[in-house]
Formats: structure tokens, sequence, C-alpha cells
């Protein structure tokens, strides 16, 4: 048996998400803040016998904060299991409650969590006429959290997610329209506390491995505890009486001592000295406290560990965080296994960001060892190197799109053998695309060395700090990572910038002509034919997909820096890669042409001596606040993240302002700038007027080419 669906309904940040599993392991991607926590703990809220309590304790924080008001909507937390087994006990406890309709014996089974107004408040909602909108109000403005309940159903039909099912059941507040029926056969019903899913299921949670020391601590979560005091009740009382017997012998011996009994005498007589007989304790001694029960006697015991390939044996405390995670980790799963020998209905083990403080190959390790038969292993990750190792059909990923956080399926609809390329391309660099808020692919590795030194320089910001990862596919092909980003997969932007390859020259060949130059037409003839096929492919493959759009440079990279405006910046690299006065002065003079048959020949020339790799290096360094970005890359910034917030915005209009300074500009323009900035972030100007005022005061600036690619 396995968790096949979990939907959410107005819970925590989640608005309405849906998450597929399989059998086996399954994978949480998402980057901070996007739900993984709150995902679980919905999960525990249903399987997790300790959260019972939790369960009946939601209230008005727990709602989404999308929602304009709470009152009188519900939270839904819905799990569809699948592949119950045969068992007369197993199929006893889902027919009564949880199994779908219709079915001779149960193989799927639905158990939700629903948290609504009571029969009263749902009464007077039903009784609205359609449109009341002072009405609504009026019996939302009397709603408290206790006018809610909590309910446990099963045999449930309904679709949770469906948004329309959701007016028709609980209603329609936008237009103030709600069902004259107050209860729903499809919602399912009502499943007795005594027979709790919870209760029958072996179910692990492992927290993220924030303090372990602590942890172990506290008698209340101290992992080791917990598995002494599970096999302590198999044990029978006979076994503790010899140790029992010792440790009251020792306690009678350590209170027995000579100086301890000396002690005592004098305490005693100190205190009647000063208070008198009156008001004197009536007896006093002084024992030993070793404790004697089999509780107590654990609760004594620490574990001791020797670092990998040390002798010396240390307390938890003296560990390094790697090493006490993962002695934390391993007593977790110990706990789960004697679970899983006492609950044999079905297994579930959650383990939330196992990576704290853990090497990366023992990430690596840990995940591919994990594989417990009939177990269904959850874990969420911030990992590369756990996302690299994980099977994207086993997958979800979590992605924020407002106040609302999403789920994603990154297989869904792709052929077997698609999901092969994807899986085989996703290594622990590209993975990184998994937990962006967008993405940029880019070809060569010029471009993914010098756009990010490029776009810090002269908007003095990092493409990390935009939500953006620059991932270079080499030679995989743009479709094979491209598909990924889709209505049905990941709903995340995908800019893709390759090349066309135009030729830079007239390719006929001459009689003329050197040998070199008749190779390096037909080399450049051939990339333009190929940049041809390229864009048609790419065209169609990006076609009515508003997540994947393709920037095309005309040239190559290097011939488009020049062809921007740099031609500077390229001869300021003359001498570091040629020696030759006269070959130097030549190459000024072709790159500083405005011939792309000259400039363009000759950077390429640079790029080839170098290696394309090691002159991109150069690029990247060379690049300062007055070097131009490309169009067509500004374009693909742009697609990837259109609406950059007003304080980034701010800081990069206050990060040229202090290029301008440091360049020497007069202080009366720039304090007459920042006026303009202090009022753009007050929200007294827009960003237009902001480009506007800027252009009066610093008309040459490059913050102009950015905002002029962000604002139509």
């Amino acid at each position: 048996m396995h968790i096949s669906k979990l939907s959410l309904v107005n819970y925590r940040n989640f608005a309405n998400a849906r998450f597929l599993f399989r059998e086996g392991t399954n994978t949480i991607i998402g980057e901070n803040g996007s739900g993984k926590s709150n995902l679980f703990r919905a999960i525990r809220l249903l399987l997790d016998d300790n959260m019972l309590r939790s369960a009946y304790r939601i209230d008005a924080g727990d709602f989404h904060r999308g929602l304009a008001d709470w009152r009188g909507h519900w939270i839904i937390l819905s799990l569809e299991f699948e592949k119950i087994v045969a068992d007369e006990a197993i199929q006893a406890l889902f027919q009564h409650g949880t199994a779908i309709v219709g079915e001779q014996y149960t193989q799927k089974a639905a158990y939700n969590l629903i948290f609504r107004p009571k029969l009263s408040v749902r009464q007077q909602l039903s009784e609205l006429v359609e449109g009341d909108r002072q009405g609504l109000d009026k019996i939302l403005d009397g709603i408290t959290i206790d006018n809610y309940e909590v309910v446990f159903t099963g045999k449930s039909t309904a679709d949770f997610n469906d948004a329309p099912t959701y007016k028709r059941i609980v209603g329609d507040f936008a237009a103030v329209k709600f069902n004259k029926e107050t209860e729903f056969p499809e919602i399912g019903i009502r499943v007795p506390a005594v027979l709790s899913v919870a209760r029958e299921v072996s179910f692990t949670f492992v927290q993220a491995l924030r303090d372990v020391v602590a942890e172990f601590h506290n008698n209340r979560t101290n992992p080791l505890l917990t598995l002494l005091k599970a096999k302590s009740g198999n044990i029978e009382a006979e076994a503790f009486s010899p140790i029992t017997k010792q440790v009251k012998a020792l306690n009678d011996s350590i209170g027995g001592l000579n100086d301890v009994l000396a002690v005592r005498g004098d305490i005693t007589q100190t205190i009647k000295a000063a208070a008198g007989e009156a008001y004197s304790p009536s007896s006093l001694s002084i024992r030993s406290d070793l404790p004697e029960d089999a509780d107590k006697l654990f609760q004594s015991l620490k574990l001791f560990v020797g670092e990998s390939g040390e002798a010396y044996e240390g307390s938890i405390n003296e560990l390094s965080l790697g090493g006490a995670n993962l002695i934390y980790l391993t007593l977790k799963l110990l706990e789960f296994k004697y679970q899983r020998e006492k609950m044999p209905v079905a297994n579930f083990l959650l383990i939330e960001e196992p990576e704290a403080h853990i090497h990366t190959h023992i990430q690596k390790t840990l995940f591919d060892r994990l594989n417990y038969a009939d177990t269904q292993i959850i874990y969420s990750t911030h990992s590369v190197h756990i996302s690299e190792v994980s099977k994207i059909q086993n997958m979800n990923i979590l992605g924020r799109d407002g106040l609302a956080c999403e789920a994603y399926q990154p297989a869904t609809g792709l052929e077997p053998q698609e999901i092969k390329s994807v899986q085989r391309y996703l290594d622990a660099v590209r993975s990184n695309l998994l937990f962006a808020k967008s993405i940029i692919l880019v070809e060569g590795d010029a471009e993914e060395i010098v756009i990010p030194s490029l776009i810090k320089a002269v908007m003095g910001v990092s493409l990390d700090e935009l939500g953006i990862s620059l991932i270079n596919i080499r030679s995989t092909g743009f479709q094979n990572v491209g598909r990924l980003f889709h209505d049905d997969r990941v709903r995340k932007r995908c800019a893709i910038i390759t090349d066309l390859d135009t030729a830079i020259m007239d390719t006929k060949l001459n009689d003329d002509d050197s040998k070199a130059l008749k190779k390096f037409k037909l080399h450049i003839e051939g990339a333009q034919a190929k940049g041809i096929e390229r864009q048609l492919d790419l065209n169609e493959f990006c076609d009515e997909n508003q997540w994947l759009s393709v920037f095309y440079a005309k040239y190559t990279f290097e011939v488009e820096f020049v062809r921007a405006g740099n031609a500077d910046v390229v001869v300021g690299l003359l001498s570091d890669v040629y020696v030759d006065a006269g070959t130097i002065e030549g190459a000024r003079a072709e790159l500083q042409s405005t011939d792309v048959s000259l400039y363009g020949r000759r950077v390429l020339t640079m790029a080839a001596n170098e290696g394309k790799g090691w002159f991109a290096l150069l690029l990247a360094e060379a690049a300062g606040p007055t070097t131009v970005i490309p169009r067509y890359i500004l374009d693909a910034l742009v697609f990837a993240n259109p609406a950059l917030s007003l304080e980034v915005w701010y800081h990069i209009f206050d990060y040229r302002l202090r290029v301008n300074q440091e360049a020497g500009v007069d202080v009366a323009i720039i304090d007459e700038s920042r006026v303009h900035l202090d009022r753009f972030r007050c929200g007294e100007v827009t960003l237009g007027q902001l480009k506007g005022e800027f252009f009066k005061t610093l008309p040459t600036d490059r913050i102009h080419d950015v905002v002029a690619a962000f604002v139509s």
C-alpha cells in the first residue's frame, strides 16, 4: 500500500495543490519558503499518530494567506492510497471508512481531514439569496474559529483540486452563490476515531537536523531513549532484578560512607542550632539517587561514538555536526525498523532535508541505500546531489506564485525515452535548475562564464539575486531539458539563448582566396546552415508554450559582444593574447572597424588562439560597469524574470549612482538623481518616470539599456 496522491486546499501556503507519489522513494524539491515543511505537516496530521491532537487544533493561522477572508472557507487535506493488500483485516479497515465506492474489494482508498464551519453556519450560508453580499458579510462577521469543526472522512469521490467542485460544495464567495444542500456524500463518510488510519500504519518522521545535540539532551525527543524504551517492552521484569539490586546496594554503600554520615550529622546540628527543635526537619539524610527502575536507568544511558578513523570515543556533543547528524539519522531509521516489525499494514518514512552538514558522497549513498521493501519513502531536499540521483517520475517540485505555492510533476506526459534523456542530463550542476525561480539555458562555456559577470558588473545584482539559474546545456540539445517547462509539468519560465551563426562575410570561394580563408568560409557557411536549422527546430519546439522562449544572437556570442559596443573591452585584452606589436596594432584596427567581417573574424581568431573557455574568462574579468549587455541577452533576462521588485530596481539604480560617483560625476548631479530615486522607492514616481529623470541627469549611463528592455 502506498500514497498515490495528496491534495491540499487552503492549507497554509497552498491555495490548491496536488502531489502525485509512486511506490518506493519519492523526492520533494523546492526553494526556501515553498512549503516543504507544511506539506510534511499535512501528511503527518493524517498519518502520524503523535500528531492526532494537533489535527484537532487547526486554527485561523492555518488558512491560506491568499484568502481575502478565511471565514466560511474550508481547509481540506486529502490522501489517496493505492495497491491496498487483500488481507481481511486491512480490507475491513478501509471498506468501513475510506474505500472508494463501487469496488468489490478495496484497491484504492481516500482519507481526508476537513476543517469546515459547523452545520449551523453552513445552514445559514445555504439560505442566502444569490448575490446577497450584505447578508454574506453579516454571516461572516459572526464567525469565529469556535464555529469550526474537524472531521476525518473516507469513501470520498470528490476531486478536491477542482475549483468548480469546491465552489459547488463550499460556496462561491465572490458571486455569493451557495448550494442549498449542507451535506455532500461525495466528500465521504465520517471515519470513527477508533478506526484512525494513523493507528494502523507504521509511520516515522525524521525532521530537519537543526540541533542534534539538543535532541539527545531532551528525554522526549532523544532517539536513543526511544529505541531503548521500544526494546525494554520485550524484556521480562526478572531480567532487571539483578541490576536493580546492584544499584540499590551501590546507593546504600555511597550513603553509608563515613564522610557522608559526618556531613549529615553536621547539617542536622547546624539546623537545630539556628532554628531550634520546633522548626527543624524531623529527618534528614544524604543518599545516592542512582535510578532503580528501567525507565530511569535507560534515561541515564548515553551514546559514545568515535569519528571515522579515530580510536577515541566521545559523547555526541564532541562529534562534528555531520557526524552527530548521521548518528541521529541512523537512530531514527532504526526506530522506523522497530515500528515496521510491529505494523505490517503499510510503512511510511518521511525524511526532511537529510543533507544538513552531511558530505555530498554520504548524501548520494544515503539516498541510494534507503530502499526498504514494502516502504514508501518521501524526502524533502535542497541538495542538488540528492536531486541528481532522484528519478524525475518520482519527483514533485514546489514553486511559488505570489502568496501561493504550487506543485509540479516534471515527468507528466513524457514518453519513457524522453524521461531517460532528461534524467541522464540532470547531473549535480544542472539539477540546480529544479530549484530556481526561473532558468536561462545557454549552449556554451562563453555564455556560461561571461553572462553572469556581465549582469553583475552592469546591474550590480547577481543572477542568483534575481532568482535565475543559468545552465550550460553544452551539446545535449535544448529540447532535452526544455521539455520540462510546460503547463503540464514545471510551470516556470525558461529562456533559451543560442546563436544563429550568421556568416560574417560572403562565403563565396574566390580563386585568390588563401587556403586558410577558404577553410574559414566553409566553416562559417556550415555553421550558418546549422543555425537556420536550429532556429526552425526551436521555434517549432517552443510554439504555443508560454513557459519557453528563444533569444537569438545574430552571430556568435563573441562577435555579438563586440557588435554591441564593447570593442574597447576586447582591445584591452590584445596584450594578453598577442606578443608581437605589429599584430596587436593590426588587430586593434580590425576590432575598432565597423565591418563585421573584420572585427568578427578577429575576435573569433582571438578566442580560437586562447581557447573559448580561457578567452571567456578574460572577457568576464574585463567586464565593468560601462560594458554593454547585448540586447538579446537583456531580452532573455526580461522573459525569465519580467517583474523585478521595487527593491531590486532601487538597488540597481543605487548601484549605478555609486558607479557614476566613483567615476567623478558632479556631486550635484548625483544628489539630484538620488532625490528622484528616493521618490521612486516611496512610490511617488513610476519606473518609466525614474528612467526619464535619470536620462536628464545621466543620459549615457548603461541603466537606460536595462530599463528599456523591461519597460516597453
